[in-house]
C-alpha cells in the first residue's frame, strides 16, 4: 500500500444503528480511512464482482478489509463470504466477520470459507464501542495489507 493512501473498507450491514456505530468509531483512529457502507449481500457481491451500480471500477476501488455480518438480506453473509474466498482476486481481502451470531455452527463454517477473525456484537452499546476501538486499533494501526489492484 502506497504511504497516505486511504484504507478502503467495505462494510456490510443492514442494520443502519450498528453501521454508523462502526463508521463512528474508525472515523477515531483518524487514519485515512473510507468506509464504503452496503446493506445486503447482494449489493456487497456487486461492489466486489463490479456490477451493476458498481460496474465503475475507478469509483469503486476493492477494499483493504472487508467487515462482514451474517445476517443479510438477498444473499447471507456466509454465502458472500464462501463468494468472495472462491475468487482468486478477491480471496486474499481481509475479511472479518462481525455479527450477532454466536453459534458455533455458523462460526466454523466462517473459519472454514476463510476468514481471519470473527467478532460477535456485544448487545451493550459501551462494550460494542470498546470492541470496535481494539479492532480499530489493530486491523488500522497495526494490520498491514496485501497489496492488490484496486480497480
Amino acid at each position: 500500500m502506497i504511504k497516505g493512501e486511504p484504507i478502503i473498507i467495505l462494510l456490510v450491514e443492514d442494520d443502519l444503528a450498528h453501521a454508523v456505530l462502526v463508521q463512528r468509531n474508525l472515523e477515531v483512529f483518524r487514519v485515512a480511512n473510507r468506509v464504503v457502507h452496503v446493506k445486503d449481500g447482494e449489493a456487497a457481491l456487486d461492489y466486489l464482482f463490479r456490477q451493476n451500480d458498481f460496474a465503475d471500477e475507478a469509483a469503486n476501488p476493492l477494499p483493504h478489509l472487508i467487515l462482514l455480518d451474517l445476517r443479510l438480506p438477498k444473499v447471507d453473509g456466509l454465502e458472500v463470504l464462501r463468494r468472495i474466498k472462491e475468487d482468486d482476486h478477491l480471496k486474499r481481502i481481509p475479511t472479518v466477520i462481525l455479527t450477532t451470531s454466536d453459534a458455533e455452527a455458523d462460526m466454523g463454517k466462517a473459519y472454514l470459507y476463510g476468514a481471519c477473525s470473527y467478532l460477535v456484537k456485544p448487545v451493550d452499546f459501551g462494550k460494542f464501542t470498546k470492541l470496535l476501538e481494539s479492532f480499530g486499533f489493530y486491523w488500522l494501526a497495526w494490520n498491514r495489507f496485501p497489496e492488490l489492484d484496486r480497480h
